[in-house]
């Protein structure tokens, strides 16, 4: 399972730290810190913290938050029947 976090975080780095050449690594996780508005030291960031950001960093402006467009539903009356449990 820890391998499946390692394979996310590097393929959702990888498109960032493109746009970066410059940085290092560490440079690289320092803005990822500074543009998510982490504000604790970087020892204390987790890596739901760089996978959000970078999720979101890939995403353009109006689209709906990942992790969310799977539960949306567009239609009210279906949303409530499938919280209901009838469909």
């Amino acid at each position: 399972m820890q391998s499946d976090r390692v394979n996310e975080v590097i393929e959702l780095l990888k498109p960032y730290w493109l746009k970066n050449k410059e940085l290092s690594l560490i440079e690289t996780l320092v803005r990822l810190t500074q543009e998510s508005g982490f504000d604790k030291p970087l020892e204390q960031l987790s890596d739901e913290v760089i996978i959000y950001h970078l999720k979101m960093d890939q995403t353009k402006a109006g689209e709906m938050i990942p992790g969310i467009a799977k539960d949306c539903e567009d239609d009210f009356k279906t949303a409530l029947l499938k919280a209901r449990g009838v469909i």
